[in-house]
Formats: C-alpha cells, structure tokens, sequence
C-alpha cells in the first residue's frame, strides 16, 4: 500500500504557527485516513519550533534557503531559517521510512507550500513558489500536491500503486 506524507495540521493537528488547525474536510482525504495511507508530520514543529510561535516567511527562493543564502525570519527579524531546513530534512527521513512517494502539503506555508508562498514583506502577499520542504522532497523525488490538488493526487496514486 502507498503511503502519503501529509502535512499533521490538514488532518486536524493543532501545529500551525497560531495554534490552529486546517483540516481537510473532503471524502479523498478520509478514506486515505481509513485505509492507513496517511504519515502526518509538521516540519517547523519537528524542527524545534513552538506552537504557537511567529509567523515566518521566505526571504528568497526556497533554494536558495537549502543553499545558505535566503533565510526564513518572523516579523521581527528572527532568523527561523535552521528549524525550517532541519524539519524539511526530517519530513524527508519520515517520507523515506514510511516509503511514501507523495505528499499532500499547506499550500502557502514558508515549508510546505506547494505554489505561492507569502513573499517576506508580512504584507499579505502571496508570489509563486514553493516552501523548503517541499523542495526538499521534491529534489529527492517526491511528487508533492497541495491540499486543493486531492483528485489529481489521487490519479498519481492510481498510477503510482499500478506501476508497483
């Protein structure tokens, strides 16, 4: 059976950074639940940060994040940017041992958006883009879709389980 990594607040986990959750309230979501397929996991929680803590946002790509150069900071300035990188590795250990070969991940979250990122100006503003974990998954070979994405990852894992 495929297994899905899927970010722990889109299962109702209180992890993100106000304390809330965004669950997924869609009948894909909940029979991947029943049938065992989903592996929740929070990146910032898992990299050490707090819950609640301050919102964070890229200052530069993704890539250039896991490069060295972007950081990832909170409105007052705090450079966030190593829990960032240390739970996008660890998401990464979590896909691998679990055997998932996808993810369903925040879109808009400095780690696991998927598209759009807020763009470090704390104004509201989204830009294209993905988060650091999900790059890092994706570098690693890890189809990640976004919690809007549910039937197209559903068609990937049709696909995914009929190449197996």
């Amino acid at each position: 059976m495929e297994m899905i990594l899927v970010s722990a607040c889109l299962v109702g986990r209180r992890v993100r950074y106000d304390g809330a959750a965004k669950p997924v309230n869609a009948a894909q979501m909940d029979r991947w639940r029943a049938e065992g397929r989903v592996v929740p996991f929070c990146p910032e929680v898992s990299g050490g940060l707090p819950v609640p803590r301050p919102a964070a946002e890229l200052d530069g790509a993704a890539g250039s994040v896991l490069e060295g150069e972007g950081r990832v900071r909170t409105e007052s300035g705090a450079d966030v940017t190593g829990a960032f990188v240390r739970g996008a590795r660890l998401a990464l250990e979590a896909a691998e041992r679990a055997g998932a070969r996808m993810a369903i991940l925040k879109e808009g979250s400095p780690s696991c958006g998927t598209h759009r990122v807020y763009d470090g100006t704390f104004s509201g503003t989204s830009r294209p883009g993905a988060g650091i974990t999900t790059t890092v998954l994706e570098r690693a070979g890890i189809r990640v879709f976004s919690e809007n994405e549910l039937s197209e990852a559903a068609e990937y894992l049709t696909a995914l389980e009929g190449r197996s």
